[in-house]
């Protein structure tokens, strides 16, 4: 028998099998709690912040999509959540103003990052994520740590792909001279 998509499942939630909704807390609910404790920090208790996330995500499930990609729809709830908790601290202004967002760069296709190279960039990412203006941490975050490609940071994060691929370069140079101003050695 196969493993259900997590598409199939939602559509088994929005038929009213409540139960099913247990499968998609199973599924997400270690990728949400690590994606909270990269991107916030301190802010808030992560498992605080996932419980809101899928009590959210089950009041809301009618309007799902199940023509797009549940991964993204979630990830987008919690995206949500955690800009609303960086705001009611007020320890990181968050700009309305993004002119990678207003003047988008045309960016060259991805094209798949050597295996050593990716883990040497995780565990710099690791020990300076922090430091990072939350902009660019986030899609480093969606990136190296939950595996998502371009479109589905775009997706979650609602800015154009080359604004997602402009912020994850960005976000590495920031993340680079982090590390250098550390005396780090990768």
């Amino acid at each position: 028998m196969t493993e259900q998509t997590d598409e199939q499942i939602a559509i088994a939630v929005k038929q009213g099998d409540s139960r099913a909704f247990g499968m998609l807390v199973e599924r997400f609910e270690p990728k949400l709690l690590r994606y909270a404790r990269k991107f916030l920090f301190d802010y808030e208790d992560g498992k605080d912040m996932v419980q809101e996330i899928f009590i959210k995500t089950y009041s809301n499930i009618q309007s799902f999509d199940t023509s797009r990609s549940f991964s993204s729809w979630i990830y987008r709830i919690a995206h949500n959540e955690f800009i609303n908790a960086i705001r009611k601290k007020g320890r990181e202004p968050l700009s309305f103003f993004d002119p990678d967002t207003l003047f988008p760069h045309p960016t060259a296709p991805t094209q798949a990052d050597d295996e050593l190279k990716k883990l040497e960039i995780k565990q710099m990412v690791e020990k300076c994520l922090e430091k990072l203006d939350p902009k660019y941490r986030e899609p480093l975050v969606l990136y190296y740590f939950e595996d998502m490609d371009y479109k589905q940071i775009s997706e979650i994060m609602h800015i154009p792909v080359s604004t997602a691929a402009i912020r994850l370069k960005r976000g590495k140079v920031s993340l680079q001279k982090i590390y250098e101003s550390l005396n780090l050695k990768p």
